[in-house]
């Protein structure tokens, strides 16, 4: 449905470090950059596999509130996104684990970035 989604960070390298760890186990890189020269004003980067499908920018203010959903192939994916992204200087929203509440088989973990948006990894297969 969606061919990308974006928001603004209030600090983008810092924000870069994050992602790019956090993403890693996901195959998310940095697909592209645009500095403040390009565009007159906010440096942005996209992050994705093939193509920017997640761009970050800088901000003026924190912007809260967000919370993304990366699909995982299995839950040892989700298991490495949760320990990559504490590494990276997240903070704990739910470690991995399954979460019936949504349905059986949801097995997602959940960090706040460093602008407190809730990011997730999920995998909605069986063990």
């Amino acid at each position: 449905m969606f061919d990308h989604v974006g928001y603004a960070v209030t600090d983008l390298e810092k924000s870069r470090s994050f992602y790019v760890k956090a993403l890693a186990p996901l195959g998310y890189t940095v697909q592209m950059e645009v500095t403040r020269e390009m565009t007159g004003g906010e440096a942005h980067l996209g992050f994705g596999i093939e193509r920017p499908t997640l761009w970050i920018g800088e901000g003026k203010k924190k912007v809260t509130g967000v919370h993304l959903a990366f699909a995982a192939k299995d839950r040892a994916t989700v298991d490495a996104f949760y320990k990559a992204a504490m590494a990276a200087g997240g903070t704990d929203n739910g470690k991995p684990g399954v979460r019936p509440l949504y349905h059986e088989n949801y097995y997602g973990a959940f960090v706040f970035d460093p602008d407190g948006n809730n990011i997730e990894a999920v995998c909605h297969t069986p063990a």
